[in-house]
């Protein structure tokens, strides 16, 4: 069974977006992470499912983090999660 989501750009990083379950639910993210992403535009909804083909992501992650968190961030490939935990800490 697809999974709708909506997908935005994040400004402060090139290749970095956040999947969220619900359109303009930024509210589900939190404060220290909004900042770090800077300003999110909106770029396309979704209709996941196990076999939808991502170019850098998992669909079955992505819907399991949609499920538990109500959103997903994709990284960019040189940042690791330990980077970006670091400027939010800052």
């Amino acid at each position: 069974m697809p999974d709708n989501c909506f997908v935005y750009r994040c400004a402060k990083k090139q290749d970095m977006y956040i999947y969220l379950a619900e359109e303009n639910d930024f509210d589900s993210i939190d404060e220290n992470l909004k900042r770090a992403l800077g300003e999110l535009t909106f770029a396309l909804a979704l209709n996941l499912n196990k076999n939808t083909k991502l170019a850098k992501e998992d669909p079955v992650k992505i819907m399991a983090n949609l499920k538990t968190q109500k959103f997903h961030l994709q990284l960019p490939a040189e940042t690791s999660i330990e980077s970006l935990m670091a400027i939010i800490v800052e």
